[in-house]
């Protein structure tokens, strides 16, 4: 007897699987392509965005506004206000723009087997993306009073990523360049004198950069580690 149950069924799961395997149609195709323009669009703007914060953090430290952001970037406060919903969130996202760029740099000293290991230890410690060298991070000590959870999130970036680092030490360790030392010591004195500079407005005291500072932290530190030729 058959199964007329059993029939429709199958029948269903064969439809099911044709549609499945059925190619995108033209539309739907359109459609995707229209939705990666626009999340391109976005980006840009959001990258547009944050650079300028960057711009204007320079000239004017933690005083800006977002009425001056958008006059800057000829939009209007509504449009920044999609991306960003309040200056805090925009702050935060800076925070990450920033330590990003600086990983990717850090990335590239890690790949670079053409470079001396000690140098790459060096360059590594101390890598600032060449668009950020001029820019006056001195001033981010005011975020601890005024924006403490945006400053928190910046302590967490400066105290993670360090994998790449540690490989470097290890392997001038490995090739006898290194000496051997408690590698989470060196880590936390680095964290913390950096730390330092965020906290209080120790650089603009004396007269310091910070990409002038990291550079003499970095020196001081490589010197204590580096073995030298008898």
């Amino acid at each position: 007897m058959i199964d007329f149950q059993t029939e429709q069924t199958e029948r269903t799961e064969q439809t099911e699987q044709t549609e499945q395997t059925k190619p995108m149609s033209t539309d739907a195709a359109a459609s995707d392509d229209v939705l990666s323009e626009e999340n391109c669009a976005d980006q840009d703007i959001r990258e547009d965005i944050l650079e300028t914060t960057l711009r204007l953090f320079n000239r004017k430290g933690m005083k800006f506004t977002m009425d001056d952001l958008a006059k800057e970037l000829h939009r209007s406060k509504k449009t920044l206000y999609v991306y960003f919903p309040d200056k805090k969130h925009l702050l935060y996202e800076m925070v990450d723009y920033i330590f990003d760029s600086i990983k990717e740099d850090e990335q590239k000293v890690y790949e670079d087997r053409e470079m001396d290991i000690v140098n790459r230890v060096r360059k590594i410690l101390g890598v600032m993306p060449d668009r950020y060298q001029n820019v006056d991070f001195r001033q981010l000590y005011d975020l601890r009073d005024k924006y403490p959870s945006v400053y928190r999130h910046l302590k967490e970036r400066l105290e993670s990523g360090w994998e790449s680092t540690v490989e470097l030490l290890k392997e001038g360790m490995r090739q006898g360049r290194i000496r051997r030392f408690s590698i989470p010591v060196f880590q936390t004195m680095m964290e913390a004198t950096l730390e330092q500079f965020f906290e209080r407005d120790i650089l603009i005291e004396n007269g310091l950069t910070y990409h002038a500072a990291l550079q003499e932290v970095v020196d001081i530190l490589v010197k204590g580690i580096v073995i030298r030729d008898p």
